[in-house]
């Protein structure tokens, strides 16, 4: 196949720490608008975002549990997360992963949610 294009390697530039904490606090605003149905606070104060990964093209990826397994916005969840995401124009991708290894518990809430649900 001498005729065949050469393949264009993505050629990405890393992200500057200072690029990377404007997109870390953008992310976090997108996180914190996301509620639990059953629980008045967002799922960033709950607790519920175990890791987010972004890559060096912009590309994040997102470990996230719920409260109780058997959640009834289970099958939901994650693609409200990934929209609300995918709203910022830097962001290429999104993928959110429901992850339930470690257990989430209370003691993963944010002061913050700790005080809105009187639980101090």
């Amino acid at each position: 196949m001498d005729d065949a294009a050469p393949l264009d390697p993505q050629t990405s530039s890393p992200l500057s720490q200072a690029e990377l904490d404007v997109l870390t606090d953008k992310l976090i605003d997108r996180l914190k608008s996301v509620y639990d149905p059953e629980i008045p606070v967002d799922i960033y104060e709950l607790g519920l975002i175990y890791k987010v990964d972004v890559s060096d093209d912009k590309d994040v990826v997102i470990d996230m549990t719920l409260t109780a397994p058997g959640c009834p916005v289970a099958g939901e969840m994650p693609g409200w997360v990934e929209d609300a995401v995918k709203e910022l124009p830097e962001v290429r991708s999104c993928k959110v992963e429901l992850v339930f290894d470690p257990p989430w518990d209370p003691s993963r809430m944010s002061d913050d949610a700790k005080l809105q649900l009187n639980m101090f």
